[in-house]
């Protein structure tokens, strides 16, 4: 990933454009702080990605747990002990 000053990104945007179409994501920086990404919308970047596996992962693990785990109760009834 490639990090680069506003004002040099106002100056060669095209450039960037074409860098980021070839896969490269780059972070525009002012005063050395990151401030925005750009990434191709055609492939998902990395971190994307990851996250998906991550939160796929989860829901897994949560729809495993459930097994075997009753209420006590139905909805419905669940619904009326918790009205009183």
């Amino acid at each position: 990933m490639r990090s680069i000053a506003v004002f040099e990104a106002k100056n060669r945007f095209s450039e960037l454009l074409n860098a980021v179409e070839h896969g490269e994501e780059i972070t525009i920086t002012r005063h050395g702080c990151p401030v925005a990404r750009i990434v191709s919308v055609s492939t998902p970047s990395q971190a994307a990605q990851g996250q998906r596996e991550r939160v796929s992962g989860i829901m897994t693990r949560l729809r495993s747990l459930r097994h075997g785990v009753s209420l006590g109760a139905s909805p419905s009834e669940a619904i009326e002990d918790g009205r009183d």
